[in-house]
């Protein structure tokens, strides 16, 4: 018995060794071959802000973000010469967290070993995880704590022990280092209660206080973690920046189905198209072969985690993409493996439905990999992080170039000037050319009609002076104001039908300027 206990427990290890193997690959491949986005500009800048200066490690609270994605890529900064792969392979790193997570959490609430290995296969592979698990946004790793404090919460309430629930609480406030959102976590912490059970050895009395006290020490922890950020002298614009983001709760009561319904449907989008079809279609296959199995418990705990936030996130945000919701996804791919525990025809019907899945994420994935420009996304994801200002395409080619340009004449400062003072640019040119002190980045603002006084002023000085601006922001001919093209990116086409197409045309372009 115990040799054959061996012989399974090193047929599963292998397994899942070979599931986060895969999910590794898809994650880290090709890593940059999408463009830098705005937001990943920011917080590698930052990163790289707060690795060289200590007294600024809670810098991203002056914009009111949390700081523990930035602390955790600071070490990958020594690691990589590239800061983009530094940033994305903290996202990798998290998804491999989050493949192993949903195993965890899949077998603690079915005992089905077959069930837990498709569930972490489903979320090694599903587009949605792997998209945003090759970028370094936030998103990711809340995921990857989001999962793994289920994980403990449940393993809480099952086994009813100290040391878990004060892991759970380290997880917690772990999220609440990592972003807002997390408060969906402790907020649903509790409706992991439906799988209490009490020992008829022990007074009830005694095990509700007991498992109060578990709940109690989680909420603790995570709060004291969470409370780290008050040595920051920003802590306050969490608050104020969270008001940017979402209504407040009397929203409900003035107009309770704007933007419900408009964003529910655009959540459904998401999950039809990064999910893919055969995804959704095992999910609801899922959720029959629960319900005819009695499996209420498990079915309503899952659904709480992955449906409530949506509900609640579409009827308060302000602002709706598919990266505020990445943090459902696991408790998802654990409904797509629920079949497994059935032997009726829905088991042979989601057979069916996992080679679809597999057909569809293999040409998804292998776009991602690839040419993202030919992956189906999405409108709104592949305006932001491949056609639009947002989408860095050519800020490497043109940090290269500017390189080239201070190697051939140390003795001459160089002076970029770039659309915006934030963002895509000039964070995006900043962070490759953090090792050029000798090359100054300015931000000059957006919708020029003129050059700006500070690049006419550097010229003036005999600094070699460009101008970095994609072409929809310039608002005046470049050569009557003395701009000379060196090199231009044109970025993925605009979808007929779009605002954007009809107003701006059919593609933007980067454009490096040399101030004659």
């Amino acid at each position: 018995m115990k040799s054959e206990f061996k012989v399974r427990v090193s047929n599963i290890f292998l397994l899942v060794s070979l599931i986060l193997f895969i999910g590794f690959c898809l994650r880290f491949i090709n890593l940059t071959v999408l463009p830098v986005f705005a937001d990943e500009a920011i917080y590698i800048r930052w990163s790289q802000i707060m690795h060289a200066d200590a007294t600024l490690r809670f810098l991203p609270l002056s914009d009111g973000k949390q700081p523990l994605f930035m602390w955790v890529t600071i070490p990958f900064l020594k690691v990589f010469d590239d800061p983009l792969v530094a940033g994305r392979f903290v996202s990798v790193i998290s998804g491999m967290f989050t493949i192993s997570g949903t195993f965890l959490l899949s077998f603690l609430l079915f005992r089905n070993f077959a069930l837990a290995i498709v569930s972490a296969l489903i979320s090694a592979i599903v587009p949605y995880l792997v998209f945003f698990d090759r970028m370094a946004l936030v998103d990711s790793l809340l995921t990857a704590i989001g999962v793994w404090t289920s994980v403990f919460i449940v393993f809480t309430v099952f086994y009813k022990r100290l040391d878990t629930a004060m892991i759970a609480g380290g997880l917690l406030g772990l999220a609440f280092l990592t972003k807002s959102p997390a408060i969906f976590f402790a907020i649903l912490a509790p409706f992991a209660l439906v799988f209490f059970k009490f020992d008829k050895k022990v007074k009830k009395l005694h095990q509700i206080l007991k498992i109060i006290g578990f709940y109690l020490v989680i909420y603790i922890i995570a709060f004291v973690i969470q409370n780290i950020m008050r040595l920051g002298p920003n802590f306050h614009m969490l608050a104020i920046r969270n008001k940017d983001y979402v209504y407040p709760l009397s929203h409900i009561f003035d107009s309770p189905f704007d933007p419900l319904l408009p964003f529910l449907h655009r959540a459904f989008e998401w999950y039809l198209m990064l999910g893919t079809l055969g995804f959704v279609f095992l999910v609801f296959l899922g959720i029959c072969v629960l319900i005819s199995k009695g499996k209420k418990k498990e079915l309503f705990f899952l659904l709480i985690m992955g449906l409530l936030p949506i509900l609640v996130t579409a009827t308060f945000a302000k602002v709706y993409t598919a990266r505020y919701i990445l943090f459902t996804v696991p408790y998802f791919c654990i409904l797509a493996s629920a079949f497994f525990i059935s032997n009726t025809w829905i088991k042979k019907l989601s057979y069916g439905a996992l080679i679809v899945f597999f057909a569809q994420s293999l040409v998804l994935n292998y776009y991602l990999l690839t040419n993202p420009a030919k992956a189906s996304l999405p409108t709104g994801e592949r305006s932001g992080y491949l056609e639009e200002w947002t989408a860095g395409t050519g800020i490497y080619e043109i940090s290269r170039y500017l390189k080239e340009e201070y190697k051939n004449d140390p003795k001459t400062k160089i002076v970029v000037g770039t659309e915006g003072y934030f963002g895509t640019l000039p964070d995006g040119l900043q962070i490759y050319l953090n090792d050029v002190p000798e090359i100054t980045v300015i931000g000059v603002g957006i919708d020029l009609k003129e050059i700006p006084k500070s690049l006419k002023e550097s010229k003036e000085h005999g600094n070699k002076t460009y101008l970095v601006i994609n072409d929809s922001r310039l608002k005046v001919n470049p050569t009557d104001v003395g701009l000379e093209e060196v090199i231009s990116f044109p970025k993925a086409q605009r979808q007929k039908g779009t605002k954007e197409y009809e107003n701006l045309g059919v593609s933007e372009t980067l454009f490096l300027y040399k101030l004659n």
